[in-house]
C-alpha cells in the first residue's frame, strides 16, 4: 500500500505541477459555462419538462468536449514514460506491475473527478444571477455524478490501454477518440434501425447516451454499475498484461 501512495501521489501531483493539467481543467470549466448558459437560454424561451442539469448535458457542445477529456488525461500515462525511457526504470524498480497500473489509473480517475467539482460553482452561480434555485433536485446531482464517474472509469481504462500500446502520445490519444467515438456511435443505432432490430436491446444498454439522459434525471439502476465496472475491470487487465509483456521483454 504504502508502494501504491508514493506512485499515485507522483502521478497525481504531474496534473498540477505542468500547465497541461490546468489547461484541461480551464478548458472544461469554459465549456461546462458554455453548456450551462446553453441550458439558461432554452429554459427561459420555454418551459421544459427536464430539469436544468439534464438540458446543461444535452447542448450540443457536452459532447465533444466530454469525450476528448480522456485521450488528454491518458494518452502521457504511460506512453510518455516510454518514450522518455523511463518506464523501463520503473517496471525493473521492486514494483508490481499491478501497484504501477492502479496508481496511474486512479490519479488519472482522481483528476477527473475534480474536472467535475466546478458544475456547483456553476449552478451556485445560477441562484446569483437569477435569485432562483437552479430547477434541479438533489436526486438528478447525484444521479449525474454517479454516471459521470461510472463513464470516466471505464473510458480511463480504455486510455490506459491505449498509452501502454504505445510510445507516441499522439498515436494513444487517437486510439482513445477513436474507441470512444466508435462507443458513442453505438449508442445511436436504435435511433436509426427503429425498436424492430432484433439487437436494438444489446445497443440501448451499451448506450451511454440513454444511461447519462437516465441518471440526470435521477433515475439509477444497477446496470450501468454492472457495464461501466465490468468494462473498466476488462480494459485494466488488458493494461495490465500489456505491461507486464513488456516487462517480461525487458
Amino acid at each position: 500500500m504504502r508502494v501504491f501512495l508514493i506512485l499515485f501521489k507522483k502521478e497525481f501531483k504531474q496534473f498540477f505541477l505542468t500547465p497541461f493539467g490546468w489547461v484541461v481543467l480551464a478548458l472544461v470549466l469554459l465549456m461546462q459555462g458554455f453548456s450551462m448558459t446553453h441550458a439558461m437560454e432554452i429554459m427561459k424561451d420555454r418551459p421544459l419538462a427536464e430539469n436544468f442539469i439534464f438540458v446543461s448535458l444535452h447542448s450540443p457542445n457536452f459532447w465533444f468536449y466530454f469525450l476528448f477529456i480522456f485521450p488528454l488525461l491518458t494518452m502521457r500515462l504511460f506512453a510518455e514514460e516510454d518514450k522518455a525511457g523511463t518506464l523501463e526504470t520503473l517496471m525493473t524498480a521492486p514494483v508490481t506491475t499491478t501497484q504501477v497500473v492502479f496508481s496511474k489509473y486512479t490519479a488519472a480517475l482522481c483528476f477527473y473527478a475534480m474536472l467535475w467539482l466546478p458544475m456547483l460553482l456553476h449552478l451556485k452561480i445560477f441562484e446569483w444571477v437569477s435569485g432562483n434555485h437552479a430547477p434541479h433536485e438533489p436526486g438528478h446531482l447525484l444521479g449525474t455524478y454517479t454516471i459521470l464517474m461510472l463513464i470516466g472509469a471505464f473510458f480511463l481504462a480504455v486510455g490506459s490501454l491505449a498509452s501502454a500500446l504505445t510510445s507516441s502520445q499522439i498515436v494513444a490519444g487517437i486510439i482513445t477518440i477513436t474507441a470512444l467515438v466508435m462507443q458513442f456511435f453505438l449508442g445511436l443505432v436504435p435511433y436509426y434501425t427503429g425498436e424492430g432490430f432484433q439487437a436494438v436491446s444489446i445497443f440501448h444498454y451499451v448506450s451511454i447516451q440513454e444511461h447519462l439522459a437516465n441518471s440526470a434525471r435521477g433515475l439509477l439502476d444497477t446496470r450501468p454499475i454492472i457495464y461501466f465496472g465490468s468494462m473498466a475491470a476488462i480494459f485494466l487487465f488488458l493494461t495490465h498484461v500489456a505491461l507486464d509483456f513488456r516487462r517480461w521483454k525487458s
